[in-house]
């Protein structure tokens, strides 16, 4: 009699214990299935707590009007993008490109974790366990395409898809006056120069716009044709009517002033004509979304239209 009754009392115990489990599993909300890199994850419909693990998605958030809690860093203690404004003032780092911080990680309790297979594939295990992951496949080529991708898995497609057609729309206006101009894309690394192709980031931008490009440029002769690499005696490749350089880093910068001060650099057409102009590297190299392919849009109005 008294194990019966004690089974009894038992059981609206059980029963509350059954439904507080229902009740956490449907806290997690609906979910959408998106197919990407590594397969395919069922993420929230409504992501709040996103972390993101490469810079084209810091991009890609604030151009959506969303904030990451957390983001990697292309470097250790760098600075988040000027270009993007104080939108990421609260975001926390969780480590660099390559070297993830998975303790960083966990405390923000994320819900959508954001990276790239090309970087962070060995990763992909542990951040699955931690919340829904979602890899693009490559980083700059491919960056319409990652910024789709990942605005599918925030929710956000239509919206992207808006600001990219807009993007493509405003380019052919932009490029349209300068048909007859070439333009050469320069970046001094900390240990070589590089001029980039038409498959780089911001080789795509000006290709979008319908700007020429010198032949050299074109890495006709190269399967990877995103940059080839220069020297300071052959800087010559690098003129054209109005030629974009910029610097990765203090190491870099350096570098770049010993070039650009020496005669061979002084001695290109676009340095004698005024038309060699240091742009910001975190917009022509690291952006890599179309917030910055934006302003690359901009740069080119405003500093191409004296020519024409």
């Amino acid at each position: 009699m008294r194990l019966s009754l004690a089974i009894a009392a038992m059981l609206p115990l059980l029963s509350l214990a059954a439904c507080g489990t229902s009740t956490t599993s449907q806290e997690t909300g609906p979910t959408r299935t998106v197919k990407h890199a590594m397969g395919e994850t069922k993420v929230p419909m409504t992501p709040k707590r996103v972390i993101v693990l490469d810079t084209d998605k810091l991009d890609t958030m604030v151009s959506l009007g969303l904030t990451p809690v957390g983001a990697a860093q292309a470097q250790q203690n760098q600075a988040w993008p000027k270009y993007l404004g104080s939108a990421l003032s609260n975001t926390k780092a969780v480590g660099t490109l390559q070297q993830l911080n998975i303790e960083a990680i966990m405390a923000l309790k994320p819900d959508l974790i954001l990276g790239t297979k090309f970087r962070q594939a060995t990763f992909y295990d542990k951040l699955s366990k931690i919340a829904p992951t979602v890899f693009t496949e490559r980083v700059g080529i491919t960056w319409k395409e990652n910024f789709l991708l990942d605005a599918e898995a925030l929710g956000k497609k239509d919206q992207a898809q808006q600001l990219l057609s807009s993007y493509e729309t405003r380019a052919k206006e932009v490029g349209a006056k300068f048909s007859k101009l070439q333009v050469s894309i320069v970046r001094f690394m900390p240990t070589e120069i590089r001029m980039y192709g038409p498959e780089s980031f911001s080789g795509i931008v000006v290709g979008d716009a319908g700007v020429p490009r010198p032949e050299v440029q074109q890495l006709a002769a190269q399967e990877d044709k995103r940059f080839g690499k220069l020297s300071q005696e052959n800087i010559a490749q690098a003129d054209a009517d109005a030629v974009f350089y910029t610097a990765y880093g203090e190491a870099a910068a350096k570098s770049q002033a010993t070039v650009t001060g020496g005669p061979l650099w002084k001695n290109l057409k676009a340095v004698k004509s005024g038309n060699a102009h240091n742009v910001d590297d975190e917009i022509w190299m690291l952006g890599i979304g179309v917030t910055a392919a934006g302003k690359i849009l901009d740069d080119l109005d405003k500093y191409l239209t004296p020519l024409v």
